[in-house]
């Protein structure tokens, strides 16, 4: 799969003069009202198309930007490569984009640029434009070398994700075989458990939130995307399955009722209740059905409630009060 390099939304740059934004005063007076938005120095776009923008792809337009204005080609990596790539995060998407330097090369960072002196050695680099781009696996290797094990652990479940759209953007082959020509690099053994933990099978950074959780709480390891046959005859796929059990559980996005690309014409009304006659014959077809949102995975006691009440047991006692994880 090639890097993504198309821009998702129209963007009107001051040195171009582009029409509507010639001058100064028009521009401030837009930005002012809250009709455009300032996406990085001399760039600027529809708030309402902007708005309409996962974090990701904010952060890749910024990206974009970023290297139209670079002089010299330069090699984009971390955040700035997992969104060219089209990897989601879990947390917060930075302010300033990431690009790999020299080792020792004295480059700094300036208000839009993150310059990372790490060199070059045994690192895998494509194409992207007049530029360079870390690869999939090489991108999810830097960000869990210094992101927490869960972020990492999402990072390299995005990435390696079998139902993507034109397949997987890697392996854990291929991520194993890059770990190993750089293991004498700083923070390899968190990358390492990380991919050790990886899996092609979470839908969501939520859903690899949700199984770093479930491991920690001391649950039995589940089944994900386990096929069920319901009683209408239709199949479905629940995150996890816990076959000793019989206990089906889920984590209940709120995309599936806002994003415009999951609604698929569908009013959220109209969501909520096909996802409510989904729920109910799941029940019909398991002995236990768990579900739970993302506060649930801020708070673990929360979640290692709601399994238990269901009936999972746990070979752990329940989390202590204001209880975080890495």
């Amino acid at each position: 799969m090639e890097p993504r390099i198309e821009h998702p939304l129209a963007v009107f740059r001051r040195r171009e003069q582009d029409v509507g934004l010639i001058n100064e005063r028009r521009l401030r007076r837009s930005l002012a009202q809250g009709t455009h938005v300032r996406v990085v120095a001399g760039s600027y776009a529809d708030r309402r198309h902007w708005d309409r923008l996962s974090p990701m792809n904010r952060h890749f337009v910024r990206t974009l930007e970023t290297a139209d204005r670079l002089r010299g080609a330069a090699v984009f990596c971390h955040y700035a490569a997992a969104a060219i790539w089209g990897i989601d995060i879990l947390g917060r998407w930075p302010a300033v984009i990431d690009v790999r330097i020299p080792r020792g090369s004295g480059g700094r960072s300036s208000g839009a640029v993150r310059r990372r002196a790490l060199g070059f050695d045994g690192v895998d680099v494509v194409p992207w434009g007049a530029h360079l781009v870390t690869t999939p696996a090489q991108t999810v290797i830097d960000l869990a070398r210094e992101l927490t094990f869960t972020a990492g652990v999402a990072a390299m479940d995005r990435a390696s994700w079998g139902r993507r759209e034109g397949g997987p953007l890697t392996t854990s082959a291929e991520i194993l075989e890059s770990l190993e020509r750089q293991s004498g690099a700083r923070g390899m053994i968190r990358a390492r458990r990380a991919a050790a933990f990886a899996t092609h099978l979470s839908d969501s950074v939520r859903e690899s939130q949700s199984r770093v959780a479930i491991d920690r709480l001391g649950f039995p390891t589940p089944e994900l995307q386990r096929r069920i046959r319901l009683p209408s005859g239709r199949s479905v796929y629940p995150d996890f399955f816990f076959e000793e059990f019989d206990h089906a559980g889920e984590f209940d996005g709120k995309g599936k009722y806002f994003d415009p690309d999951i609604l698929q014409g569908r009013s959220p009304q109209q969501a909520l209740l096909e996802e409510k006659d989904r729920e109910d014959e799941l029940r019909r077809a398991v002995r236990a059905l768990s579900r739970w949102r993302t506060p649930a995975l801020q708070d673990p006691r929360m979640l290692y409630d709601i399994l238990t009440a269901d009936g999972l047991p746990s070979r752990r006692p329940r989390p202590r009060v204001g209880l975080r994880w890495d």
